[in-house]
């Protein structure tokens, strides 16, 4: 639904003009699982994305559509329900709720949610639907937090009232991505440097159609057991806040004194943090070959040592294999489903994508859908509303 199909709705519904707020959702291109443990990612916003309108309200009601769902909610802005109800409003909720924890004025409100962003494949719908909406509610009292301030609030949300302890990526790159570019993020400090790709390559992301949910379950187990190697190797070397800190020769020293599982995890960290630098380094020399390698080997990893995989995210990534154009591909998000990410040269990309879906239909029965992909803007306003992209 486009802006403009949105804003029309929402007059339908509310008879109203509204504000537009977009967020795009994104793909990660290396660095998994790094960002929860103040490592280092490289992800780009894509050309999907959210879509909040709003208008306000004087009778402190927040007033919530969806144009993907049926369901309609109605909340009392001074009586916010506490808890998640399960359902798309959460994520707002979340936002609302967190907004006014640190102050905010969230004043009544009509929302109109639209989004384009598959759901469940791992391309970050949740942050896009939150730091849009996080974008429209401040909107209605003229405040511009700066946009990594507003990362932080819906992440914030995520942890605390969704549930998913997700690290500060996705709702980052969501705010602010770049046309053209991925987005080398420090996850400890927030500093981030932009980092071109190269015009001949597109990103060909490849859904698997197998559904996964991060509020709870394995993402949080492995979020635990990251923390449990932390405890134990700060025992010997107390200057270790997060795995972050570890180097390869610390964690091997210590490799008696860890349960296995856990060595497993932080080994994936550890090495996972140092592809992502050494990637970033390819991109700017323009080394697809070299950087497709590194995203073959952070899916091994994936799939052995931090086993989020999946047999169709493996399958998906061995179809991948000798096709025309293809430098490297991996599975992307925080796995047990979702997408591949894969770089591929401009001229093979749609033949590309037709080839790998047939050999991937051969394999599992099911129609994967595949989307041709270049690196897109971050939040903010559509034309003719107050806020303005990317202002950091």
């Amino acid at each position: 639904m486009t802006a403009a199909d949105l804003a029309e709705r929402f007059r339908k519904e509310f008879r109203v003009q509204p504000q537009i707020f977009s967020a795009p959702g994104r793909v990660n291109l290396i660095g998994e699982h790094t960002d929860y443990n103040d490592g280092f990612v490289l992800p780009c916003a894509i050309g999907f994305f959210t879509r909040v309108a709003i208008s306000p309200r004087s009778d402190g009601k927040l007033v919530l559509r969806s144009a993907e769902y049926e369901q309609p909610f109605e909340f009392d802005i001074s009586n916010l329900p506490q808890k998640p109800l399960g359902a798309w409003c959460d994520y707002v909720l979340g936002v609302a709720t967190i907004l006014r924890q640190a102050g905010h004025l969230v004043s009544g409100a009509n929302l109109f949610v639209s989004g384009d962003i598959p759901i469940g494949a791992g391309l970050s719908s949740s942050a896009a639907i939150e730091v849009s909406t996080a974008l429209a509610l401040l909107s209605l009292s003229n405040v511009q937090l700066p946009l990594r301030e507003v990362a932080k609030l819906c992440q914030k949300a995520e942890n605390e009232f969704v549930g998913a302890r997700v690290g500060i990526m996705d709702q980052f790159v969501s705010c602010l991505g770049k046309e053209g570019h991925a987005l080398l993020l420090d996850c400890r400090s927030l500093e981030f440097e932009s980092v071109p790709l190269p015009a001949q390559v597109k990103l060909v992301i490849c859904n698997t159609m197998v559904k996964h949910e991060l509020s709870g379950g394995e993402y949080n187990v492995r979020r635990e057991q990251c923390e449990q190697g932390v405890r134990i190797l700060s025992r010997s070397y107390p200057d270790i806040k997060a795995l972050r800190d570890v180097s390869l020769d610390q964690l091997t020293s210590q490799n008696g004194n860890l349960p296995n599982v856990i060595y497993k995890r932080c080994l994936h960290i550890i090495q996972e943090n140092r592809r992502v630098l050494d990637a970033v380094r390819c991109f700017r020399s323009g080394d697809l070959q070299a950087a497709g390698q590194l995203m073959g080997e952070s899916h091994r990893s994936l799939r052995d040592l931090y086993e989020v995989s999946c047999r169709e995210l493996d399958i998906m990534v061995e179809s991948a294999a000798g096709l025309p154009g293809y430098f490297g591909g991996r599975m992307t998000g925080g796995g047990f489903g979702g997408c591949t990410v894969n770089l591929v040269d401009s001229t093979d990309a749609q033949s590309f994508g037709g080839m790998i879906a047939e050999r991937y239909r051969g394999q599992t029965g099911v129609t994967p859908e595949i989307y041709v992909c270049a690196p897109a803007n971050g939040a903010g306003a559509e034309s003719g509303t107050a806020t303005a992209r990317n202002r950091s």
